[in-house]
């Protein structure tokens, strides 16, 4: 379960920024991720309930978005979003030459606190 040590670099950036600023409760965390960096949203959401007793998170809420890998065929340019089956074949032409342009990314979009 790899999302519980994304989870722990997720709060640990979180809170390393919140001192920073000063903050000493968090209320919410709004975490984005791509599809293409199978991390399960409910394993995530799992890991951060597990992980935020008698933390600053203790009474925080996590909200995931989850983003769809987008592509586009270098034959015909055509634009589209890879399905749940990853399958990198242009829908458009039928080519395999496909360029990935989005759905790799994780990050912290905000934070809330006080």
């Amino acid at each position: 379960m790899h999302e519980l040590s994304l989870m722990q670099n997720v709060l640990q950036t979180v809170e390393l920024s919140a001192e920073q600023h000063h903050i000493c409760r968090i209320n919410k965390v709004k975490l984005v991720i791509g599809q293409l960096t199978m991390a399960l949203p409910d394993s995530l959401l799992f890991a951060f309930e597990a992980l935020k007793p008698g933390t600053i998170f203790a009474n925080a809420s996590l909200v995931v978005e989850e983003q769809k890998a987008r592509c586009q065929c270098r034959r015909c340019r055509q634009e589209f979003e890879l399905d749940e089956f990853y399958g990198l074949v242009c829908p458009q032409c039928g080519n395999i030459d496909i360029q990935v342009q989005g759905g790799d990314e994780m990050y912290v979009d905000f934070y809330e606190g006080e």
